[in-house]
């Protein structure tokens, strides 16, 4: 450790950390992206011995943002790999050796990994080859590829049934409504499709999550009560059995092998608790866990599945929970270094009040040991999304930037999810309205902590949290002293100019489009506010960002300098090359994007 707790920055955000765990179809292998050795490579474990064994060597993007999956034999893996995070990824598989070659070159497409059959001849795939991202099929070895749905809206893949008969999909025929998100029955060879789930007629988000061993039924969750809830729909009958009671949010549905249980997740107050349905009675029982977070459940077998654990104050591992005797091993363990986990701080969970008395939920880190009457410097963090959340879990910025004498609170502002479907939607066609009420008013917060400087405050944010601080700068200008614009937007028109038309239709189904809305999208953009703009900034951007494209940066600072800013004094400009839409993904970035984030607000706080 470092003088007085400090984190220190180079060997806290080098920690290894796993992520994307999969099983084996045997339920023999489970394999994950870990950073042991400084970049994101692929392992597996064997969960016999124990044995671990890494498979790839700099295959593996150095921030993936798609997902991979093993073949039915257990033999060879599939995943993405992009260039230089710019998200073009194709589709590669690798052997348990190490081998490995591309199954599609595309270089101008996205594509992502769907499923292996369970006959081990075909993968579905997502692809944006023809514009649109559309379903497809290949053979496993890259030949006869063909192209299953041909719909101008996106198309998502689930799972093939256990015969091989149906392929799930999930997309939106709705005539009127951008908000449905229905799941469809499509026959193997993509002779039929039909829609099966429907939840509301208008404005449902419905999602496939699992197949019955036996595949005459399938898990899903839907929102259409308000909250997201448990469903089962039964092929013959053509009727839906809701598990869960809608008095809180729960998703993401996993059968066992007998196809007797199904392991869920409950999202309430920034916290997601593993619970267990039994389908015969409908009983709900909840693991017997730490207080923390439990995701990515998969089973072994009846009693044992893998999941992924962490807490506030402790980092991501991966455990074997038993549900015989409600007992747990860890099988991957956290690595802290010479760090002592003591140092970390233990945030808050508070509630502060926005416009017309609505209360957002918000997580505040706190330096340790603040002096008495010791004022100190606060940033609003602001997550991405917008339909995203903050959790309770282990959080390395808000933990490095506590132990460097910073309060951080990072709110759940209406537009995200976890809080049901009112708050969730409240923003659409309304980013910078409600939203920004809500940043400002924790701003507001901040200033009344008796151990905040009013004078000292920050907004900061990545992706729509880096549109937010843009907007904040520029229509609040008066609650700021600094702001940092991590791979922001700036100007919404030109953004979706830029954009894959899968990225526009998201854009559509927050704001509206950019003739019947100009107004508002004229509104909302802060590159049309920046002689507002009062505060110091950071503007910080990845050249390769397909999602948030290096112009928002780029015509951001130019307008500035057209102002009469000067570049070192009013604001800081930093581009990353070879970088993505991240940052945070690989430990070499991360260090380099922390490390300027924090210069600069020791600077300028």
């Amino acid at each position: 450790m470092t003088e007085k707790g400090k984190l220190p920055l180079k060997e806290f955000m080098s920690l290894p950390s796993y992520s994307l765990l999969n099983l084996s179809e045997d339920k023999k292998k489970v394999a994950f992206y870990w950073d042991k050795t400084g970049k994101i490579e692929l392992y597996y474990m064997d969960l016999e011995t124990k044995e671990t064994k890494k498979i790839s060597n700099g295959e593996i993007p150095r921030a993936p943002r798609t997902g991979f999956k093993w073949d039915r034999a257990g033999e060879k893996i599939i995943f993405g790999r992009d260039a230089g995070g710019n998200e073009q990824s194709d589709i590669w598989f690798i052997d348990l050796e190490g081998k490995s070659q591309p199954l599609t070159e595309t270089p101008t497409a996205q594509e992502h990994v769907g499923n292996v059959s369970h006959d081990n001849e075909w993968l579905t795939f997502m692809s944006t080859r023809n514009q649109q991202l559309n379903v497809y099929k290949m053979k496993l070895d890259g030949s006869e590829v063909t192209q299953l749905t041909a719909s101008d809206v996106p198309v998502t893949v689930g799972k093939w049934s256990p015969n091989d008969e149906w392929i799930v999909i999930s997309t939106n025929e709705h005539p009127i409504n951008l908000e449905n998100d229905d799941i469809y029955l499509m026959k193997g060879d993509g002779s039929e499709m039909e829609m099966v789930i429907r939840a509301k007629e208008e404005g449902s988000h419905d999602h496939f999550s699992d197949w019955a061993p036996d595949g005459k039924s399938f898990v899903f969750f839907s929102d259409a009560s308000g909250l997201n809830q448990i469903g089962i729909y039964t092929l013959e009958s053509k009727k839906i059995k809701w598990l869960s009671d809608g008095k809180t949010e729960e998703v993401v549905g996993t059968y066992n092998p007998s196809g007797t249980v199904i392991a869920a997740l409950e999202n309430h107050e920034a916290s997601i608790r593993p619970i267990i349905y039994n389908i015969a009675t409908g009983e709900k029982t909840r693991l017997k866990i730490p207080p923390g977070m439990g995701y990515g459940l998969q089973f072994i077998d009846d009693e044992r599945f893998i999941l992924q654990y962490t807490s506030i104050t402790s980092r991501n591992e991966v455990w074997i929970y038993n549900l015989a005797d409600h007992t747990y091993e860890v099988l991957l363990e956290a690595e802290y270094g010479s760090i002592d986990k003591s140092v970390f701080v233990e945030p808050e969970y508070i509630k502060y009040k926005s416009t017309d008395g609505v209360e957002i939920p918000a997580i505040v880190y706190k330096p340790k040991n603040i002096k008495e009457g010791e004022k100190l410097p606060a940033i609003i963090d602001v997550h991405g999304g917008p339909t995203s959340q903050y959790f309770l879990s282990f959080d390395a910025r808000g933990q490095y930037l506590a132990s460097q004498g910073f309060v951080t609170i990072m709110p759940n502002i209406r537009g995200s999810t976890g809080y049901g479907v009112e708050f969730r939607d409240a923003c659409i066609k309304d980013w910078g309205g409600k939203d920004l009420d809500d940043v400002t008013h924790g701003a507001k917060y901040l200033q009344s902590l008796p151990e905040v400087d009013p004078e000292r405050i920050a907004v900061a944010g990545g992706s729509y949290g880096g549109f937010m601080t843009f907007v904040a700068l520029t229509k609040a200008p008066e609650y700021w002293k600094a702001g940092f614009a991590w791979i922001g937007i700036s100007d919404l028109f030109s953004m979706y100019e830029e954009s894959m038309p899968h990225f526009k239709y998201t854009l559509n189904r927050q704001m509206g489009n950019p003739v019947e809305d100009k107004d508002l999208w004229y509104d909302r953009s802060a590159i049309n506010f920046v002689e507002n703009m009062t505060a110091n900034i950071l503007i910080l951007h990845g050249v390769n960002d397909p999602r948030c494209p290096i112009s928002q940066a780029r015509i951001f600072r130019d307008k500035l300098v057209d102002l009469g800013k000067v570049e070192g004094e009013d604001f800081e400009y930093v581009e990353l090359e070879e970088v993505g839409h991240g940052g945070w993904g690989d430990i070499q970035t991360r260090i380099l994007s922390v490390k300027k984030m924090i210069e600069y607000f020791k600077r300028v706080l």
